[in-house]
C-alpha cells in the first residue's frame, strides 16, 4: 500500500506531514511517486487566511480528480480542525475529514490504526529519514497569544511545549540521517517552555526565574553542539531579549526572523500586539552593532481594520530605515472569532492591494540591493542540492538560494565566493 501527502501552508504543517509519514511508514505504507499511484491521498490543509483556504479547496478538488480508482482521499490539517463538519458536508468526494485528534481509518488489511492521537502526540511521532540536509524541528504546538487577526489558537489550542529530551532525541535522529541544519519553529518560538513551567513540568523551566534565561536559550545551547547550524524562525519581538540575541549570535547563524506585522503603535494595539517601529529599529540596530552581517526577515499585514494612510507612510519609512534582507506582505483577511473581525473601519480590499504593491516595490528594491552588495564576498554555504545552497543569510524554502558554478555533493559545507546576483538569488564559485 502506498501513500501521497500534499502539504500546504507554513513549515509547521510540513513537520506535521513528516510525522504522518513516519506513522504511515510504521504501519506498512510506502511513499508513492505521485498522487495518481497512491492508495491513500492525504491533503494537509492551511486555514490561516482566505487565500490559503481557497488554495486548500482547490488542491483537494484537483487531487480528487487525479486519484486512482479505489484510492482514499483524506483531508487533515488546519481546515479539517477548524471547519471539519462544513468540509465533510461540502465535499462528499472526500472519504474522511480527520481532525488533529483523529487518526485515519482505512478499510484495508494494512491500515492506519484507529487509535486516537491528540495534537501534542503528533509532535512526538517518529518521522522518516530526512530527504534534505536541513530539517524543521517543531518545538511547541499552539499559542497563548490572542492577536487580533489570528484564529490559530481557536483550533491549535494554547501553547504546549515539548521537553528537552524529546527535542534532543529527535534532533540527534535528524543529524544521524544527514541533517546539517535544524530550523526551530513554533507559533511563538520565544515563549517556548513558559507553559511547561506553569504546568509544573519541570526540566530547565526554572531558568525563567529572576536572573535566569529563557527556556529557548537553554534549548538552543543544548542543540548547538549536536548540529552544524541551528536557525530560529517566528520570533515575537518582545521575546527577543538581549540574552536571546547573544545566544543566536553564538550559534554563528545570525538570522533574525521577527514577527512584526506592522509598525504603527495604534494599529498594533488594535492587533493586540506589542511594540512599534521605533522599538523595532532600536533592536535591529543593536543586533547590527554586535554583528554587522546579521540577516533580518519579517512579515507584515496590510489593510487591517482602521489602517490609515499615515500608518502606511510609517511602514514605508520603516522599511527604508530597517533595510531588512527579506520581507513578506499579506492583505488582511477577517477570521471568525477574532477581534479584528469585529472592528469598525474596514479597509477597502482594492486599497489594501495598492498598499501591498507599494510596500512590495520598496522591499524588492532593498532586497535586490542587499543581494548585489554580497557580490565579491565569501561565505560558508550548505549545499542543499547538487546545484544550489544557502549561507546563514538564507532560510530554506522562503528566501533566495545560491547557485554553484559546478555540481556539489548535497550536505557539503563549502566556502564560496559570490560572483553575481539574479534578483533574490546569487551565483557563486566554489573555492573549497
Amino acid at each position: 500500500m502506498r501513500y501521497w501527502i500534499e502539504t500546504l501552508g507554513c513549515p509547521k504543517n510540513h513537520v506535521d506531514s513528516d510525522k504522518l509519514e513516519g506513522l504511515l511508514g510504521s504501519d506498512g505504507y510506502s511513499p508513492a511517486d505521485s498522487a495518481e499511484e497512491a492508495d491513500i491521498v492525504v491533503v494537509n490543509t492551511c486555514a490561516f487566511i482566505e487565500a490559503a483556504r481557497a488554495e486548500s479547496i482547490e488542491t483537494i478538488l484537483d487531487l480528487e480528480e487525479r486519484r486512482k480508482k479505489g484510492a482514499r482521499l483524506v483531508v487533515t490539517g488546519c481546515m479539517a480542525e477548524r471547519y471539519g463538519d462544513e468540509l465533510a458536508a461540502a465535499l462528499p468526494e472526500v472519504d474522511q475529514v480527520a481532525r488533529f485528534d483523529e487518526s485515519f481509518v482505512a478499510p484495508t488489511p494494512v491500515g492506519i490504526p484507529s487509535r486516537r492521537t491528540n495534537a501534542f502526540d503528533l509532535l512526538n511521532l517518529p518521522r522518516p529519514a530526512a530527504r534534505a540536509p536541513w530539517a524543521y524541528l517543531k518545538i511547541a504546538e499552539g499559542c497563548d497569544r490572542r492577536c487580533g487577526f489570528c484564529a490559530i489558537p481557536s483550533f491549535r489550542g494554547d501553547q504546549r511545549s515539548r521537553s528537552f529530551d524529546e527535542l534532543v532525541s529527535e534532533a540527534e535522529g535528524l543529524v544521524a540521517s544527514g541533517v546539517k541544519e535544524i530550523v526551530l519553529i513554533a507559533q511563538d518560538l520565544a515563549s517556548y517552555g513558559h507553559d511547561r513551567r506553569r504546568r509544573g513540568a519541570g526540566e530547565a523551566i526554572e531558568v525563567l526565574d529572576d536572573g535566569g534565561d529563557q527556556p529557548l536559550i537553554a534549548l538552543v545551547n543544548r542543540l548547538t553542539p549536536i548540529v552544524e547550524r541551528v536557525r530560529l524562525l517566528y520570533l515575537y519581538p518582545s521575546g527577543l531579549t538581549p540574552q536571546l540575541i547573544d545566544t543566536i549570535l553564538a550559534t554563528n547563524v545570525p538570522y533574525f526572523d521577527l514577527s512584526l506585522q506592522h509598525v504603527s503603535r495604534p494599529l498594533l494595539r488594535n492587533m493586540k500586539r506589542w511594540g512599534d517601529g521605533e522599538r523595532f529599529l532600536e533592536r535591529i540596530a543593536a543586533i547590527r552593532t554586535a554583528q554587522p552581517l546579521a540577516a533580518f526577515r519579517s512579515s507584515f499585514i496590510v489593510g487591517y481594520p482602521g489602517e490609515t494612510e499615515e500608518d502606511q507612510r510609517l511602514l514605508v519609512e520603516f522599511l527604508e530605515a530597517a533595510q531588512l534582507d527579506w520581507a513578506g506582505f499579506f492583505t488582511y483577511s477577517p477570521e471568525d472569532g477574532t477581534v479584528g473581525a469585529t472592528l469598525p473601519n474596514p479597509v477597502d480590499p482594492q486599497l489594501a492591494m495598492e498598499r501591498l504593491r507599494e510596500l512590495t516595490e520598496v522591499q524588492d528594491r532593498i532586497t535586490a540591493a542587499k543581494r548585489d552588495a554580497r557580490v565579491g564576498t565569501r561565505h560558508v554555504v550548505l549545499a542543499d542540492t547538487a546545484t544550489t545552497g544557502r549561507s546563514t543569510a538564507e532560510a530554506p524554502e522562503i528566501d533566495g538560494v545560491i547557485y554553484f558554478d559546478t555540481p556539489q555533493v548535497p550536505g557539503s559545507l563549502l566556502i564560496c565566493e559570490i560572483t553575481g546576483s539574479r534578483g533574490v538569488d546569487l551565483e557563486a564559485t566554489v573555492i573549497k
